[in-house]
């Protein structure tokens, strides 16, 4: 019987909805297309019939290719084992086994008991969407209370997306915990892609942190440092890198600014990006700092972590409690171009390729129910102002504050926060602000603004629906002040960036940072400095003298004794002081940018007094000193002091940082103020 020309592609397209069939009937057991395979496919007009060609499929692999980018996952496991571009068979390193090339990993623990790595290996596979311009695919976990203690307590569900016509991949996952289920912890959530390192030798992270690395070669080669992750390159194959010290945290990033990292080849010249269009499905705010790429050549995507924090914004889950996320999608952006010599023009069409991916954020392709679209999200906008009586009688703008959407909770909880979402904002310079996408649900309001002390919070809890557009009437933030101010130390900005910064010893060199004012900070070694500096006798800074930019050294550390060994160290703050006739208590504002095993104590005028004036207590895990951070979690004190403690004339504030197990036992400080009485 012949066919006319309809007739022939209704008959193609038979069969290709037949073999579509079968891939679900093979790995899923399903008789019929599931439901967003139907949705999908009724989108696309004039291609119902049509099957998507990228996608093949073996006993233990499955491949992705769309004509620009062929990629080749383990079966089921889900792991990207092989990356094929512009002639490079894999960027992907081949000398590694397979399961440690591209991968999610977590970090979890039984409350309590010794941390455990999974590397979430899936034990399903399935397609989720196939159509003639996208493919998406599934790779499962799956808990059973009958599996004990033994497996982290977590559905997991890897989905990976493949478009016609672009050059790349989006990768995101939905962990799932069930009612009933076991208490655990959990630290590090994380997508890992670890690169030929034969050929991407170019790191770039942003416009002045981008250079040739040294290679893991060369690190296993080198002298270990203070932990193992820095390392002093002593016979490095390139003789540049020899005296430079390597270390992961000296690439790190704030949130806010990590959003696209990668490495660049030569021959041929070809980039690997990880973008990131958005920071709702990271933890602990946008100050919170991670990690990017480093010496592999490793680029990564940092979900969850508890770097420059501490425990204290890792997940805990209770038991029986229940809880699901979505982290990602995003965005694995490969480019290329035409000669070596035109190679580091790969990072200017990253940072193109950025800006698109924002554009288009929220996806509107993702076929998981749980990543919602725009239409199925809400938006708040409003003005915050700042009253302070003693800077200007009049309202001031939140010039620059940062705005956000967080889990309910006290002011400044948010940077604590790991399990929810988070959505934020810069406010322009009158301190307008508009956070638009966000996830149905109940949030609090926070903010934080630069020049002033503290944490704002919305008074009333906002809630989130489809469609929302909520419009905030004036919100007025009332920083911490009991008084005008008589001196202050530093700019309160959450940062002791402003503070002096030493230069590092000269055989313990990042050449990166050595003409780089801003990252100064990220030398390795510079808490030892203070040893050097101030070889006998503790900080002393003279108010109206002193220059705190020159003379207020940046983190307040124990002092080296040699043999492992270290004394707590005191500084003091000398001022003179007129009592006047207003007889009423003082306060001195205490703002700290990062606290490691510390404990602040607080005299005046009398550096023996036991017990102090005012101790913080024991504080902080963040370890930012070590880690180059120059911030981790931002703590507020305000230290009253009553008027017979300052005498007329010169006065000494004693600040002791008892703690001194380590080196790295200390506090970084964002800003110090004392007040008058009120007025």
């Amino acid at each position: 019987m012949a066919f006319n020309l309809r007739q022939w592609r209704w008959v193609l397209g038979a069969f290709a909805m037949l073999a579509l069939f079968s891939l679900f009937r093979d790995d899923q057991g399903f008789t019929r297309t599931p439901p967003v395979v139907r949705r999908e496919l009724r989108s696309v007009s004039g291609r119902d019939n049509t099957y998507n060609q990228m996608l093949s499929k073996t006993d233990n692999q499955v491949v992705l290719n769309n004509g620009l980018v062929q990629l080749t996952f383990s079966y089921p496991g889900g792991d990207v084992i092989g990356i094929k571009y512009k002639g490079i068979d894999n960027l992907l390193e081949i000398k590694n086994q397979p399961s440690n090339r591209g991968y999610w990993d977590l970090v979890w623990n039984k409350p309590g008991g010794k941390d455990s790595v999974d590397k979430l290996q899936g034990t399903r596979f399935k397609v989720v969407t196939a159509t003639a311009d996208q493919i998406e695919i599934s790779f499962t976990k799956t808990y059973s209370p009958s599996l004990g203690n033994d497996t982290v307590p977590l559905n997991v569900d890897k989905r990976y997306i493949m478009q016609r016509g672009r050059s790349g991949f989006y990768a995101y996952a939905i962990f799932e915990r069930l009612e009933g289920w076991p208490e655990v912890d959990m630290d590090q959530i994380r997508i890992v892609y670890k690169l030929q390192q034969d050929k991407f030798r170019y790191m770039a992270i942003s416009d002045d942190r981008k250079r040739v690395m040294p290679t893991a070669e060369d690190r296993a080669n080198g002298e270990p440092l203070a932990y193992p992750e820095a390392v002093l390159l002593t016979n490095p194959s390139n003789p540049e890198f020899r005296g430079e010290v390597d270390d992961k945290y000296q690439y790190s990033s704030e949130d806010k600014d990590n959003n696209v990292h990668g490495w660049i080849c030569e021959d041929p010249a070809v980039g690997f990006w990880i973008i990131t269009p958005s920071d709702e499905f990271r933890t602990a705010g946008p100050f919170k700092q991670d990690l990017t790429s480093h010496v592999g050549p490793t680029a990564l995507s940092m979900f969850v972590s508890t770097h420059y924090a501490g425990k204290e914004v890792g997940m805990s889950f209770e038991d029986g409690e229940a809880w699901k996320k979505v982290f990602g999608p995003v965005f694995i952006y490969l480019n290329s171009a035409p000669s070596s010599n035109e190679s580091l023009t790969l990072w200017e069409n990253a940072k193109e390729q950025l800006v698109e991916e924002v554009q288009r954020w929220p996806y509107n392709f993702t076929q998981s129910e749980d990543f919602l679209s725009s239409d199925q999200r809400g938006s708040v906008a409003g003005q915050l102002l700042v009253r302070d009586r003693y800077r200007n009688k009049r309202l001031i703008w939140a010039s620059s504050a940062y705005v956000g959407l967080a889990a309910p909770g006290n002011a400044g909880s948010w940077q604590k926060e790991s399990k929810g979402y988070q959505f934020w904002t810069q406010a322009n310079k009158q301190g307008y602000f508009l956070i638009k996408d966000v996830r149905p649900g109940n949030y609090s309001l926070y903010a934080t603004v630069p020049g002033f002390i503290g944490d704002y919070k919305y008074e009333a809890n906002i809630t989130i629906e489809p469609g929302s557009e909520i419009k905030l009437a004036d919100l007025t933030y009332e920083p911490p002040r009991n008084g005008p101010t008589l001196w202050e130390i530093g700019i309160p900005d959450r940062s002791a960036a402003e503070f002096n910064i030493p230069d590092p010893s000269p055989t313990l060199m990042n050449q990166l940072y050595a003409n780089n004012h801003t990252d100064k900070f990220r030398q390795y070694g510079l808490w030892e400095r203070y040893s050097d500096l101030y070889p006998n006798h503790d900080l002393i800074y003279t108010v109206g003298t002193d220059n705190y930019r020159d003379d207020w050294f940046f983190a307040h550390v124990t002092r080296n004794t040699g043999n492992q060994t270290y004394e707590p160290t005191t500084w003091q703050i000398q001022f003179q002081h007129n009592k006047g006739a207003n007889p009423g208590n003082y306060t001195l504002q205490l703002a700290l940018a990062s606290a490691t095993n510390a404990e602040v104590q607080v005299r005046v005028n009398d550096w023996s007094a036991n017990p102090p004036h005012f101790t913080t207590g024991l504080i902080g895990k963040d370890n930012a000193i070590a880690r180059h951070g120059i911030h981790g979690l931002y703590w507020l004190f305000s230290v009253g002091l009553p008027s017979d403690r300052l005498q007329e004339g010169k006065n000494t504030i004693y600040l002791a940082q008892s703690r001194h197990k380590t080196t790295f036992d200390g506090v970084m400080y964002d800003y110090l103020r004392l007040e008058g009485p009120p007025q």
